[in-house]
């Protein structure tokens, strides 16, 4: 059951994201279709993961709060489904870091919220863990822009994802190499850089700290320049 829940749960999500809402995809072909992959997204919601479960075209994987992992259903369930517990209480989660990388490795894609959190509707100042990850795997990052699910608070709403939801999937671009340990300010501007990337594919209203020039703003809201609908 544990390899076939991931599948299982992406095709009854996407039956009620089709039943319930507006929801598009664009962007599609911009997805790599093998390799190791650094999914990086702005956080609005709890729903956030499965809708990007449901969008992307591979099986993903995720981080998610220490603490929904409480339980034993709730602990199998999350880990079947292809969570990993990170602990937001350290200021470094070697655990998570670990995990991830091994994913990685392995050539799975992981989807990370870089924001640490849910932003409320703008985008907040983000950690600079993912900036780390991508320099220790070198994988190539995806930045996604996603709209619409601020107001699906409850987990319920899984069941039930109404409103006008967009995943807005941008071009993949990797960070340049670093020799030796980098430094802080080194690792803001990488993490910006990163950032940034997400906030081009969000409309001005919801880039937050990130905000960008509409004059850098290609497609809908951001890089990717094609539209497929889910």
């Amino acid at each position: 059951m544990k390899n076939y829940l991931f599948p299982i749960c992406k095709v009854l999500q996407t039956g009620t994201l089709k039943l319930f809402s507006n929801w598009r995809v664009d962007g599609i072909e911009n997805i790599p279709p093998m390799g190791p992959l650094i999914i990086v997204a702005n956080h609005q919601s709890n729903l956030d993961p499965p809708i990007l479960g449901s969008s992307i075209n591979r099986r993903v994987y995720f981080l998610a709060k220490s603490t929904v992992f409480k339980g034993r259903f709730a602990n199998w369930f999350l880990r079947s489904y292809g969570a990993f517990p990170v602990n937001r209480e350290r200021q470094s989660d070697i655990g998570a870091y670990k995990w991830v990388l091994t994913q990685l490795n392995r050539g799975n894609p992981v989807v990370l919220f870089p924001e640490g959190t849910r932003n409320g509707g703008a985008m907040i100042k983000a950690k600079n863990g993912v900036a780390q990850i991508a320099i220790k795997s070198q994988a190539p990052i995806l930045p996604v822009g996603i709209t619409g699910t601020t107001g699906l608070k409850s987990w319920t709403r899984v069941f039930v994802p109404t409103g006008d939801l967009h995943i807005n999937i941008g071009n993949v671009f990797s960070i340049p190499h670093i020799e030796g340990r980098p430094n802080n300010e080194v690792m803001d501007s990488l993490t910006d850089m990163i950032m940034e990337r997400i906030a081009r594919l969000l409309p001005e209203q919801q880039q937050g700290v990130y905000q960008v020039s509409h004059s850098l703003n290609t497609g809908a809201y951001g890089d990717n320049q094609n539209t497929s609908k889910s």
